[in-house]
Order: C-alpha cells, then structure tokens, then sequence
C-alpha cells in the first residue's frame, strides 16, 4: 500500500502527453508527419503460382491436339477446311491441329493431361475441331 501512490506518480511522469495536429495548428506550427505504423508492402513476400506448365503460348491457351496433319496433303484435314471454306485462306504446308482441347493446370478438368500432342497454336476459332497454324511445345503437366 505504501507503494501505491509512489507507482501511480511514477507511472504518469513516464507518460508523454502526445499532441494533436490541431493543436500544433492553433499554435501556428505545421502538422506533424504521419506516423509510419506497418511495415512497406513492397517487403512482403510475394509468392509464386502453383502448377504452372513450363510452356506456354501468347496466342492462347495450350491446346492438347488428338490429331496433327499438313494442310495439302490430301487428309481429313483438307476436307474440314473445305467444309469450313478455310481451303483459300490456309495455305499448303500449315500445321493443322484435329479435335483439341484447352490443357488445364487444375487437376479436375478434361484436359488436365495430353496424351497425345501439346501444341501451341495461331488459330484457335473453331471450338478445337480445327486449330490452324500448330506448332508442337514440350510440357510437363
């Protein structure tokens, strides 16, 4: 109990009287800065996706083809693009990519694994019945 009051007194002589800007203001001196309270958000940790092919295209999505064939070498191929009036415009010697799908990185979707050819491909305008321009990629999914 003798301690007490000696405890409290000490206590309040530690404590700073903290000033408002408005006061500082009213005295006519400028603000005070603001006071810097979390650390810089350009030092946190930024992290890294998960599962990301080590191939990818800058024409689209990775395509996993079921079959690849020339342009002009008188296939299947030849006839989808009459069909779809592409035979002017596709010239002879274009890789042309059959029945693809979009490769996913998550592992649930229908085309989370290629079993046949990845490619990369310029034209992918028709739903993956027929990807022109096809270039075969290495992937490791």
């Amino acid at each position: 109990m003798k301690f007490t009051p000696l405890l409290a007194l000490a206590a309040a002589a530690t404590v700073v009287s903290a000033e408002t800007n408005a006061q500082r203001m009213a005295r006519g001196l400028p603000p005070m800065a603001p006071a810097k309270r979390a650390t810089p958000s350009y030092r946190a940790k930024r992290g890294s996706p998960s599962n990301t092919p080590t191939s990818s295209c800058n024409t689209g999505p990775v395509q996993c083809c079921n079959s690849m064939q020339t342009a002009g070498s008188g296939g299947v191929v030849d006839e989808l693009l009459s069909l779809l009036g592409l035979t002017g415009s596709v010239s002879s010697g274009t890789s042309v990519g059959m029945n693809c799908s979009p490769i996913t990185v998550v592992g649930t979707g229908s085309g989370t694994s290629c079993q046949q050819q990845p490619v990369c491909c310029e034209n992918n305008d028709y739903n993956g019945l027929i990807n022109i321009g096809c270039s075969p990629i290495n992937i490791n999914l």
